[in-house]
């Protein structure tokens, strides 16, 4: 009897030392309502089900989450302290192309605590020990680092809250509706989409004038320069301009329920892409898995939905198109180049000159992808050693944009210095321009040596300014729009020259942040290159529904669009707001609000007219709502959704407000 009541004094001394009476552990807590963006989160095991385990130190509690992770606790002041271990679990495997990165974040009462540095598999876990004294709310947050989702098997071990004096729950996240804020376009013809269009002197002219409204249309064009010649049933503009100039074209779209018409200004010179590029691009949603039959069925989509109504005009082929030595595909582990050196689509691609043209004879424009280096990023053959080679082959087959992908050049520079990352950028710029037809040309190398300082000077059209942003999460999307914004980068963006946040995908995001997603790449003039399936877009279910409505706002657009060619800069903020603003030709101001808390469900954002730079009344426009708000005085206040965006428009009371396609509002 003896031995056993020490026993159970031994087994209580135990319990008090490791988890007192006043400490509840993480893993204990109801863990379902952890949203993840990438995978499933566990108690007491790795994301993938193994044993807590970070270099090489093993744990017995905790929870096994993934990039992309959030769980939100009540702790209504109950908690004193939280204490943890951090890093990515071993179950990753080091040096197999996927080591994972996370930084970890508890943020109380939408303040940020505790932020980690980027972890990888391999660092010694980081210690936590955070006071939480009259907290009510804390989110504790697993982010994606800068190589995206990919094995970011994120640990919180010996994960306990201490000094417990009362209940801890989990919260479920807000529901948001899926509410489309765009208005049904008009039977009625809109004519949308650019204002301006940059050619070279005898290069070949394929533009297609974006309109809505019932079919059939009929087009009309008066003033069209010597050389082009527009198909009145289709809309499509081809030909070519043998003298420089600048050409005011006015454009006329008729159908059985009224009339509307726009100019058009064609300048012909050494400037091509003179509003950023707008299309759709295989790399997020198809990745490696491209063929010749997806690309058709893309481009397809693009019309068929209505999206090249609007604008949407490019269709991408990303990596995976061309050979891979050592692919378990026959159809990819094929030779890479002919006898001449020639580069060779592989087997999933039968005709890449006809798949080019096919995509033409929709009206639209096609875009290539290759890399510097011997590879592309996904181990595809790439252009070193070939680069004259293959621009001419690229223009040959009609390509209208090339995207030129850092990937493998860093095996076989001297070096991270700017002369080395210019070297294989200015050499492909140059060879395009020697070219018998415009081929926009995307700088991609992730804003390395401040590439908007030099992009422009070597032949680059738009350049990317920061690392992969898609599909990755709300944490990724904010990082590449303030990065760029705080870069200094705005005063080398303009017309033929955009700053490139990476293109937009929405499947990672609520839907209050796509709409903020949509409206800050509007506000910084970045292309908008869509890269989710485009092939749904025309379905009819909720979401679809909310992705067309998201992507076809045609006064949205206009802000990205705008002649003028600014980039927003971010005029306030603090740490639960921004304030946004993007001058615009006519004189007025594009102005987004954004919430950047988490709780409660709307935040107050405060714009104020001092802060914009603008005196006097102003009328006030919701352009996701298409809705006059009226006119404020010296500022305006909203309620703005969490992680949501209003976008708004301000012309000075006295000026005439005009739509840039149809005339008064």
């Amino acid at each position: 009897m003896k031995r056993f009541m020490l026993l159970l004094l031994l087994m209580s001394i135990t319990a008090t030392v490791c988890y007192a009476a006043d400490t509840v552990l993480l893993s204990s807590l109801d863990l379902s309502s952890i949203r993840s963006t990438t995978g499933i989160s566990r108690a007491n095991k790795s994301c993938s089900g193994a044993p807590l385990s970070i270099a090489g130190r093993k744990f017995d509690h905790g929870v096994g989450s993934t990039g992309g992770s959030e769980l939100r606790i009540d702790l209504n002041g109950n908690a004193a302290g939280f204490q943890a271990w951090v890093g990515i679990d071993d179950d990753v495997q080091k040096g197999i192309g996927c080591d994972g990165s996370v930084i970890f974040k508890l943020i109380a009462d939408n303040k940020t605590i505790y932020e980690s540095p980027l972890m990888t598999v391999g660092n010694a876990a980081q210690r936590i020990d955070v006071s939480l004294k009259g907290v009510k709310t804390l989110q504790v947050i697993s982010d994606m680092g800068p190589d995206g989702p990919y094995c970011d098997h994120a640990d919180w071990c010996d994960a306990q809250f201490t000094g417990v004096t009362g209940e801890l729950k989990t919260l479920p996240f807000p529901k948001e509706e899926w509410t489309v804020l765009t208005p049904k376009p008009s039977p009625k013809p809109r004519i949308n989409g650019a204002r301006v269009f940059g050619v070279r002197p005898g290069h070949p002219v394929l533009y297609r004038i974006a309109a809505t409204g019932d079919r059939p249309m009929i087009f009309n064009a008066s003033g069209l320069p010597v050389g082009l010649k527009l198909d009145s049933s289709t809309g499509r503009i081809s030909g070519s301009i043998a003298e420089k100039g600048a050409y005011t074209v006015t454009i006329t779209v008729r159908n059985s329920l009224g009339t509307a018409s726009r100019d058009l200004k064609i300048m012909v010179g050494d400037e091509i892409a003179l509003t950023p590029p707008m299309g759709w691009n295989s790399a997020y949603c198809l990745s490696i898995g491209i063929t010749d039959k997806s690309i058709r069925d893309a481009t397809d989509a693009l019309v068929a939905s209505g999206l090249a109504d609007h604008g949407y005009s490019y269709v991408g082929i990303d990596d995976g198109w061309s050979a891979r030595r050592g692919d378990p595909d026959p159809k990819v582990n094929i030779e890479p180049r002919d006898a001449q050196g020639n580069i060779l689509p592989d087997g999933k691609f039968p005709d890449m000159k006809a798949l080019v043209d096919y995509i033409h004879s929709k009206g639209l424009l096609a875009q290539i992808y290759t890399s510097p280096g011997p590879t592309t990023c996904m181990g595809y053959e790439g252009s070193y050693q070939h680069e004259a080679q293959d621009a001419k082959q690229f223009a040959d087959r009609g390509f209208d944009l090339l995207k030129y992908d850092f990937c493998s050049y860093g095996q076989i520079w001297k070096g991270n210095t700017r002369e080395e990352m210019i070297r294989p950028y200015k050499l492909m710029g140059d060879l395009l321009k020697q070219q018998d037809r415009d081929i926009v040309f995307n700088l991609c190398e992730y804003g390395v040596q401040n590439v908007w300082e030099w992009g422009r000077e070597i032949g680059g059209n738009s350049w990317r300014t920061s690392g992969d942003s898609g599909s990755r999460g709300w944490a990724s999307m904010m990082a590449a729009a303030i990065a760029q914004a705080n870069s200094g980068s705005d005063k080398y963006a303009g017309p033929g020259h955009w700053n490139d946040p990476d293109y937009l995908t929405f499947d990672t995001l609520t839907p209050n942040e796509q709409y903020t997603h949509m409206s800050l790449w509007c506000l910084l003039a970045a292309p908008l290159i869509y890269s989710n399936d485009v092939t749904t877009i025309d379905f009819k279910d909720q979401i679809n529904a909310f992705r067309k409505g998201l992507l076809t706002n045609d006064e949205v657009i206009e802000v990205d669009q705008d002649p003028l060619g600014k980039q927003a800069r971010i005029m306030t903020q603090d740490s639960q707001t921004q304030v946004w603003a993007k001058d615009m030709e006519d004189g007025s101001k594009a102005v987004g609000l954004v919430n950047l808390a988490q709780f409660p469900a709307e935040g107050k954002v405060i714009a104020r007219w001092s802060d914009l730079g603008i005196m006097g009344p102003q009328r006030v426009r919701d352009l996701w709502r298409q809705q006059n708000l009226g006119v404020f005085k010296d500022e305006i206040v909203r309620e703005v959704p969490c992680h949501g965006c209003l976008l708004l428009r301000l012309w000075p009371q006295g000026q005439t407000v005009k739509d840039a396609a149809n005339g008064k509002r």
